[in-house]
């Protein structure tokens, strides 16, 4: 039975920890970044400690001579311990844990834990309990603190053992039923997929840094009421609605889970069934947060990930959204798509020239049809009707001869 717990009513104060391998501006950008996701989760961060390095110390990550002065830093801001931003091995969880004798966490475990309070489906509290465990069997050493410092708290929430003494060979076991369920669940979807492909309408998939705006956009667009929040992954679940574009021609919009920096391979590889509903799109629609500052470095995480799940080669249009809001720049460019548009999902701006975009790109994919059909495949028929652009439809006595412009994914025979 998959459970959550609550955080503490008092928020743990945290302070950030990173290191600069050669760029303090990108260590204080990421910094920033995972301020955002320690207050999704729960924490409150009180105070940054950077330190410039040629590398991660094997040890303690920021190296054996700035833990002290680390130490005198969290009794200064009263913290209750410190967040490292990037995933810290056992034994550097351990020796800092020693040392400071306060809460380690580090990126990987806050993200897990926004994951585990925002999962709503069965797939998405398995897909998150899966990636929860894959990070323990191999953090059991470096974890003996963090579980036992106290009972509540970032990195404690979520599915999974709660007992410190959990071992290797429970994780293992859990881990393989849990994915003969998200096998079946993956067997689930796909044939959900293969419905939807062989209706022949077109599906278009939206992509996004986390919190560009890509479900406030899914609902602008349908009407729907998708859950939408100015917070980092405020929904993890693949959502799919039927949309109208203003030619007619009907399509499918999925709304997937947003990509960050750093995002730990453990959700990755859990969440691969769910990253990959982009794959089977036919087109790809990117929303880009044109307000951000980083919004250059947060399109090469997005466009990384969609390499590395091996989705290349689709049409791609890139919304640079919240154009509403100051300090936009005049020229927003992305080398990468086929087309661009300046959009705002929350007051419309733009959003009939983004709709006639799709439409135009659909139509330069279709292929011309022209079939007879016997009057009983009434269903056949039908889906050409909801999914293509009909010509001519003739009555004859053999059946119904039907021209139009269809999908050239789509079978209609």
């Amino acid at each position: 039975m998959t459970e959550l717990y609550e955080l503490e009513e008092r928020a743990e104060r945290l302070v950030l920890v990173g290191v600069a391998v050669g760029d303090e501006v990108t260590a204080q950008d990421s910094l920033t970044e995972l301020a955002e996701l320690v207050q999704t989760a729960g924490g409150l961060p009180v105070g940054q400690f950077i330190q410039n390095r040629a590398g991660f110390d094997i040890a303690t990550y920021i190296g054996s001579g700035k833990v002290a002065e680390l130490k005198q830093y969290l009794i200064m801001m009263d913290a209750d311990g410190i967040v490292c931003d990037d995933e810290l091995t056992p034994s550097q969880m351990n020796n800092l844990e020693r040392e400071l004798e306060v809460k380690i966490l580090d990126r990987t475990m806050v993200i897990l834990d926004i994951f585990a309070a925002r999962a709503s489906t069965r797939e998405g509290k398995i897909q998150v309990e899966l990636a929860q465990l894959r990070y323990r069997s191999t953090h059991l050493i470096g974890m003996g603190g963090i579980l036992s410092r106290q009972g509540g708290g970032i990195g404690t929430r979520g599915p999974g053992e709660k007992q410190l003494e959990i071992d290797r060979r429970v994780i293992r076991e859990r881990i393989s039923r849990l994915k003969a369920d998200l096998e079946q669940v993956k067997t689930n979807r796909a044939t959900q997929r293969k419905q939807r492909l062989g209706n022949g309408i077109p599906v278009v998939c939206i992509v996004g840094y986390t919190n560009a705006g890509k479900s406030t956009l899914l609902n602008t667009l349908t009407n729907s009421e998708v859950l939408s929040e100015d917070k980092l992954f405020a929904t993890l679940d693949p959502t799919t609605r039927s949309l109208e574009l203003p030619d007619g021609q009907k399509i499918l919009l999925t709304d997937t889970v947003g990509f960050i920096r750093k995002l730990p391979h453990h959700l990755i590889q859990a969440f691969r069934s769910t990253l990959e509903e982009a794959k089977y799109s036919d087109y790809i629609l990117h929303v880009v947060d044109a307000s951000n500052p980083q919004m250059d470095i947060q399109m090469h995480t997005v466009y990384a990930a969609l390499r590395d799940l091996e989705i290349e080669g689709r049409p791609i249009l890139t919304a640079f959204n919240k154009t509403d809001r100051e300090n936009v720049p005049e020229v927003l460019k992305d080398f990468r798509a086929d087309e661009v548009y300046r959009i705002s999902a929350r007051t419309g701006d733009g959003l009939q020239e983004l709709l006639q975009g799709i439409s135009r790109m659909i139509r330069e994919n279709r292929i011309y049809f022209e079939h007879v059909y016997p009057y009983r495949d009434a269903a056949k028929i039908a889906r050409v009707r909801q999914s293509g652009q009909v010509i001519e439809e003739v009555y004859r006595e053999d059946g119904i001869l039907i021209r139009a412009y269809v999908d050239k994914r789509g079978n209609y025979v």
